[in-house]
C-alpha cells in the first residue's frame, strides 16, 4: 500500500468519525460542543496533554469531562489555512484557502458548524477568524477582524464591523464570552 492509499484511508475513516459523531449528537441533543482552537504552541504547551511547566486548571477541567484528540494532525500550519480545514475537514488545495495573504474563505462550502446547525444545535465563534470573510455556519460571532491586535482589539459582532474597541488582551474577552 502506498502513502496515497493511506492518506486515503485515514481521510475516510476522519470523515467516517465525523459523521459518526454528528449521528450521535442528533440522538442527544444534550451535549454541548466546545472547540478551543489556539495557534503557536506544541501540544506539550497544555495541562491535558501532559505539560510539565504550564498550568492549565480550567482547560484541564474541560478535557476531564469531554473528548481530548490525542493522535490529531495539523491539515496546514498556517493560521488561516489551517482554520479552513478544520471548518470543512478538507485539505487546502480542495477548500481554496491556501495562505493568510489570501482575501477571502468560500464560506459557501460545507462546514461542521453548518452541520451542527442542521442537527439542532446553536453555533458560536468568538475570537480570531482570520479568514478575510464574515463567518457562516454561526448563529452568533464576534471576531477579530484580520490577524486581530494583541492588546486593545477592534471587535467585529455580526456583520457591524469594529463596534468595539476591546481594553486590555482580547483572549480575556473571549473568554469571558465563551
Amino acid at each position: 500500500m502506498n502513502r496515497r492509499d493511506v492518506l486515503k484511508k485515514i481521510i475516510h475513516l476522519t470523515l467516517g468519525i465525523l459523521f459518526l459523531g454528528i449521528q450521535v449528537l442528533q440522538a442527544d441533543k444534550s451535549l454541548n460542543i466546545l472547540l478551543i482552537f489556539t495557534d503557536d504552541h506544541a501540544v506539550q504547551a497544555i495541562g491535558a496533554y501532559g505539560s510539565k511547566i504550564n498550568k492549565t486548571p480550567n482547560i484541564d477541567r474541560l478535557a476531564e469531562s469531554g473528548a481530548v484528540f490525542v493522535n490529531s494532525f495539523c491539515g496546514n500550519s498556517i493560521c488561516g489555512p489551517s482554520r479552513a480545514t478544520v471548518l470543512t475537514g478538507k485539505h487546502s488545495h480542495k477548500n481554496g484557502f491556501y495562505s493568510n495573504e489570501q482575501t477571502e474563505f468560500n464560506g459557501n462550502q460545507a462546514t461542521f458548524p453548518k452541520l451542527l446547525q442542521k442537527a439542532g444545535y446553536e453555533t458560536a465563534l468568538i475570537g480570531k477568524w482570520h479568514l478575510g470573510s464574515d463567518p457562516t455556519g454561526f448563529d452568533h460571532w464576534q471576531i477579530l477582524p484580520n490577524q486581530g491586535a494583541f492588546v486593545s482589539a477592534s471587535i467585529a459582532v455580526n456583520r457591524s464591523l469594529c463596534i468595539a474597541r476591546i481594553a486590555g488582551w482580547p483572549l480575556n474577552y473571549a473568554y469571558d464570552l465563551s
